[in-house]
């Protein structure tokens, strides 16, 4: 108890000890005869739980509720009777905790737990401190499972790794996050653990030297350079240790950064400095420089982190932080404490309201709880939920795959497999179809879509986030790009070659087009050929390395006989064209239509080679076609067979009078078109219709628009 009074003392500028005595007294009366699995008295406990608090620098109302924590659930006492002592506040904390004594694996029903979390999480967001409380009342639990069955050690032990930990983390309560993960992973996975555990400490004893003298580099080095560093060394943690052999895949002896530095100088400028002289130093390893001052983690965290090709070629790593900085990675909120007029700030208001408000994620919780009925389902999320960087979804047998933030359902089923992804036509989040650009929240159970005629597009690359994801995407259209560019190069230089009497074939045998390929940085034929038909090369620069100028300033003659494959080509254009064009003789190329003109059969028209989007066809006369290149412009005709129609846009002027629409439309359902769109706008008494209208031709199209224009009231029809 005395330790506790000391603690306090040396950190609180004006500390209320009577109370935090008085609530040991009161604790001691009430817990009298109760013993804990372990066989000590009872009161241990909440002796411990204060300590910790105190060790945490909290105010003595966290102290004092550590110290009561257990009071109302465990003995006689009730809420009144604590608020008459020592206080509303104090009263309010205790219940809040004592809400939340029965979140516990080892005794309770899955529900049950699932509805204790979700008050739990309500209650931290009114007054955090309950949640420190909280995290305190766990850290001893767990220093003492050793009590427990082996089945409630194990339970409790993955729900502290689950939840415990990470709220830890997310608090930036750096040793207690550390203490709880090594604790759960002692009783998780014992004989993992302490194989681990040996051989990390017979490590640190054979590294022994070789950190001495590593940290005496490092501070005769910036020493040297005025500063006034406080360098150490240590190995990391077992479980920081094993998670990373899981991450990797790889053995102890294969990880090369067991050992860290720190080192904490007095301001950021000295920090960055540091960075620089370490580096001079040791060559740094690529990538393995995160700038944590500049930008802090979501739970306040700051440092220089950096890996260093050491001595004896070791990897080491290097953390430099401020002192303050250094307060903060280890107590977290805790270290923003403030003491003014018994623990509250200028407004009033108490200090712990004003740190929660700092953590988005908590409000988000709370906000996320009463949108969800069933607390099994909050609880699963929330596990996962705490970690900042990603989300974590399940497939529909329950397999766990984390995604980074705003990620889709089309990074996840790049996850399962880079053919589910290139197959994915749609989505079903906990079993509703959704669009492939929703975003994936944490706990959502997907299920993909797919079918075998699907493929990867473009427009994903605005929502995919992962990595894999986006190189399959990007692997794809260039496969794609490359395989239509090089049919439609091909039949670009083909007919251009056979005006100046020569064989693309030939020239591809002899080794000619591969030797011209060279001066446009291609490295075979086949490249260069592509490049004509992406349109980066133009069939005169082409003929320009096969041929001598004189021969091509000459007029060319007429076309040479077609060659074989221009003949396979026009075979196959015999078949009917699903795209209603033939480009140059060969149909089902890749074809789109000009939004500007919107060609429809019967318009003479003209193709140009788009990049990456193969032919677009406009009509003869677009102001588009007469502006681009003549070498990207291709022969196209109509090959339209079957039903096939074109969406065509009309506008009408008439005057606005009743009936006039019904006219309109009556006179394109007798020539038997549809109508897919339509609005009107009046002004006066003039209205303008703009009709988007389905045609075969323009035949169809000039015959309608004269019906209109014979309407009575009708002053104008016209394609618009």
């Amino acid at each position: 108890m005395n330790d506790i009074l000391d603690r306090v003392a040396t950190y609180h500028p004006d500390p209320d000890l009577d109370l935090i005595k008085k609530a040991y007294v009161y604790s001691a009366k009430v817990h009298q005869g109760q013993l804990r699995k372990s066989g000590e008295p009872y009161l241990v406990h909440p002796l411990e739980v204060a300590g910790i608090l105190a060790e945490l620098k909290l105010d003595e109302a966290s102290v004092v509720t550590g110290m009561l924590h257990d009071t109302i659930e465990d003995t006689l006492a009730t809420r009144d009777e604590i608020a008459g002592l020592f206080g509303a506040e104090i009263a309010d904390l205790v219940e809040g905790v004592t809400k939340l004594s029965k979140f516990s694996a080892a005794d309770t029903r899955e529900e049950k737990q699932a509805e204790n979390f979700r008050k739990m999480v309500v209650a931290m967001a009114k007054d955090i401190r309950v949640l420190l409380v909280k995290l305190a009342d766990r850290t001893h639990n767990m220093r003492t499972l050793d009590h427990m069955k082996p089945e409630a050690q194990e339970r409790i032990a993955q729900e502290t790794l689950d939840i415990y930990a990470p709220l830890a983390n997310r608090l930036g309560i750096q040793w207690v996050k550390t203490e709880l993960e090594e604790l759960s992973f002692k009783y998780l996975r014992p004989s993992e653990h302490a194989d681990l555990s040996g051989r990390i400490a017979a490590m640190a004893r054979e590294k022994e030297k070789f950190v001495a003298e590593v940290v005496a580099i490092i501070q005769d080095k910036l020493e040297g350079q005025g500063l006034k560093p406080d360098v150490s060394g240590r190995v990391k943690h077992t479980y920081s240790v094993w998670r990373k052999m899981r991450q990797l895949d790889i053995d102890f002896d294969q990880i090369q950064d067991v050992i860290g530095f720190r080192v904490i100088v007095a301001s950021v400028a000295e920090c960055y400095e540091s960075l620089g002289v370490i580096h001079s130093l040791w060559k740094p390893v690529p990538g393995r420089f995160k700038d944590y001052v500049a930008i802090p983690k979501p739970n306040g965290y700051q440092s220089l982190h950096t890996t260093v090709v050491g001595p004896r070629g070791e990897r080491i790593e290097v953390q430099i932080r401020t002192v303050e900085m250094h307060r903060i990675a280890e107590e977290g909120v805790a270290a923003h404490w403030a003491y003014k007029e018994a623990g509250r700030d200028g407004s009033g208001q108490p200090l712990s309201a004003r740190d929660a408000a700092q953590f988005g994620w908590l409000r988000q919780l709370v906000e996320f709880q009463r949108e969800v009925d069933d607390p099994r389902e909050f609880l699963e999320t929330v596990k996962v939920d705490l970690f900042s960087d990603e989300v974590f979804v399940f497939t529909p047998k329950g397999a766990i795959r984390a995604l980074p933030r705003g990620a889709t359902p089309v990074d996840f089923a790049f996850t399962i497999h880079s053919e589910i992804g290139s197959h994915c036509v749609g989505a079903k989040v906990n079993g509703k179809l959704v669009p492939l650009r929703h975003q994936l929240k944490n706990g959502d159970t997907v299920e993909i879509l797919t079918s075998p005629h699907a493929h990867p597009s473009k427009d994903w690359l605005g929502f995919v986030k992962t990595s894999r994801g986006q190189a399959r995407i990007r692997q794809y259209i260039r496969q794609e790009e490359q395989r239509r560019s090089l049919e439609i190069g091909h039949e670009l230089a083909e007919k251009e070659l056979r005006k100046y009497g020569l064989s693309l074939n030939k020239l591809e045998k002899s080794g000619q087009l591969a030797k011209a390929a060279a001066p446009f940085g291609y490295r075979n034929g086949d490249d260069l050929l592509a490049g004509i038909g992406y349109g980066k090369v133009s069939t005169q620069q082409l003929l320009a390395q096969l041929l001598p100028q004189e021969q091509l300033q000459a007029p060319p003659g007429p076309e040479a006989p077609a060659s074989r494959l221009s003949e396979l080509f026009r075979k196959v254009a015999r078949r009917s064209s699903s795209s209603g064009v033939r480009v140059s003789g060969v149909d089902d190329m890749l074809v789109r239509y000009g939004k500007c003109c919107n060609p429809v059969p019967g318009d003479a028209i003209v193709g140009f080679i788009t990049r990456g989007r193969g032919v677009t066809v406009h009509t003869a006369g677009c102001e588009k076609v007469l502006e681009s290149s003549p070498e990207r412009r291709v022969d196209v005709t109509w090959d339209v067979k079957g039903d096939f129609k074109r969406p065509v846009a009309v506008r009408i002027i008439a005057s606005d009078r009743p009936g006039l629409l019904a006219k309109i439309s009556r006179a394109f359902a007798e020539a038997d078109i549809n109508i897919s769109q339509a609005t009107v706008k009046t002004s006066g008494d003039r209205a303008v219709v703009d009709l988007q209208v389905e045609i075969a031709g323009v035949k169809e199209l000039t015959g309608v628009l004269r019906d209109v224009q014979r309407i009575d009231g009708v002053h104008a029809a016209d394609r618009a």
